[in-house]
């Protein structure tokens, strides 16, 4: 699944007019990057959440010939956050295999196989790939790699499983794998993110970070789309 349904205020003006997953990195937009990108690991099905300008995306499918593969489309009528569309378009996913979850401006030259493989080595409930980079926000792993919180950085803000002095402090990269099964835990309803209940579900279930060293940009602003470019040609 690829979200692409938000309004993308941070690339404003662009976004004024168009939703930011059509947004050019090299004169390629971030959805046909991620859609590539993707395929290249042998992914052929996807779901993608659309809302600011939907249309605009469906239209960028049909005129590409939805890349080769098959494309559905979950339309929302209000904004649901990462938590709320995963939800939404829960009937297009729940047929029994995990799947790959990635944000639409995330621009990575992760390993997908080797995530898949991880995730599966495990028997995850869900896998998040995470890094060591910036970020305002943190998730705390334990010896084991296991998710046992939450540290914004900034105000000191935490949200525990347990207390431990010990645990990695790292950064989420965008993508995650994730077991169906996870439609049967999630409790919120309407507009939330997901690692809401993620950090939830860290108290029953294992959740474990992939840790990787692969390029990732954050397409959230005009100068990181001048950044992208350097690194995705």
């Amino acid at each position: 699944m690829i979200f692409a349904a938000g309004k993308g205020t941070r690339l404003q003006p662009f976004t004024n007019n168009h939703p930011k997953a059509l947004a050019l990195v090299n004169g390629v937009s971030l959805l046909e990057r991620n859609i590539r990108y993707l395929q290249s690991y042998g992914i052929q099905d996807f779901v993608i959440n659309v809302h600011h300008f939907g249309e605009q995306i469906v239209d960028f499918l049909k005129k590409n010939n939805n890349f080769n593969c098959k494309i559905e489309i979950s339309v929302e009528k209000e904004l649901l956050e990462t938590g709320g569309g995963l939800v939404f378009a829960k009937s297009l996913l729940q047929d029994g295999e995990d799947f790959i979850i990635q944000n639409a401006d995330i621009l990575t030259d992760l390993n997908i196989a080797e995530l898949v493989n991880y995730h599966t080595q495990n028997n995850d409930f869900v896998t998040l790939a995470v890094s060591e980079r910036l970020s305002s926000r943190k998730l705390l792993f334990n010896d084991e790699m296991i998710l046992r919180g939450w540290l914004n950085v900034a105000t000191g803000e935490q949200r525990l499983a347990e207390h431990n002095k010990g645990f990695r402090a790292l950064a989420f990269s965008g993508v995650h794998c994730v077991n169906p099964k996870i439609f049967d835990k999630i409790r919120r309803t309407g507009k939330f993110s997901i690692m809401e209940e993620y950090l939830d579900m860290m108290l029953s279930e294992r959740i474990h970070g992939f840790l990787h060293q692969a390029n990732l940009i954050d397409v959230g602003k005009p100068e990181s789309i001048e950044q992208a470019a350097l690194i995705f040609k």
